[in-house]
């Protein structure tokens, strides 16, 4: 759970980069807490699942309903999400999925989950999700993929390649990406 929590921290420390964890001391982590909502909105998350792995009853629930009237996100506690997640601006913004990699960032009134099949997104590793959009159902978001602001997500969409409109069509790096999933 911390190790998670310091490479959640690691995206605040450096705008632009991710911080090596050895330079996250506890007074910089402290300062990080202080000056950024959204990563206190993790910080209860990761220690939310924690208590949810351990078996502890109520208090994931009550994590749950914390970062919600706090911070606005409505974000599910023990979902499987790596180290790194950067949400940008938390107010709006959900975030049920069925897995997340590390290194993700969700800007702003952000929605992923539910679709009429009853199964969550699985987004790959260092996935950009553009502000205001919505990525829907079972869909598959492969590693490093951009979803552009305002886009509606309900295919897959491959490594690499960068998506938007509504419904969401792939704009740049297909071609390449599609090569890397299947080279036939």
């Amino acid at each position: 759970m911390f190790e998670l929590f310091l490479h959640d921290a690691g995206r605040w420390a450096v705008p632009g980069e991710i911080a090596d964890p050895s330079t996250l001391t506890f007074r910089r982590v402290v300062g990080l807490l202080f000056r950024h909502m959204p990563l206190r909105a993790m910080l209860w998350f990761r220690i939310g699942s924690w208590c949810k792995e351990r078996g502890i009853p109520g208090v994931p629930g009550l994590m749950q309903r914390h970062i919600y009237s706090a911070h606005g996100l409505e974000i599910l506690i023990g979902a499987e999400i790596g180290g790194g997640l950067y949400i940008a601006h938390p107010i709006g913004t959900v975030i049920t999925v069925e897995r997340m990699g590390k290194n993700c960032s969700v800007i702003a009134s952000a929605t992923l989950g539910l679709r009429s099949d009853g199964l969550f997104p699985d987004i790959g590793d260092d996935v950009f999700i553009g502000a205001g959009a919505r990525v829907l159902g079972g869909v598959r978001i492969g590693d490093g993929a951009v979803i552009g602001a305002n886009a509606v997500v309900i295919h897959d969409v491959p490594a690499g390649a960068r998506v938007g409109g509504i419904p969401a069509r792939v704009l740049r790096g297909a071609t390449e990406a599609q090569e890397r999933e299947d080279p036939r």
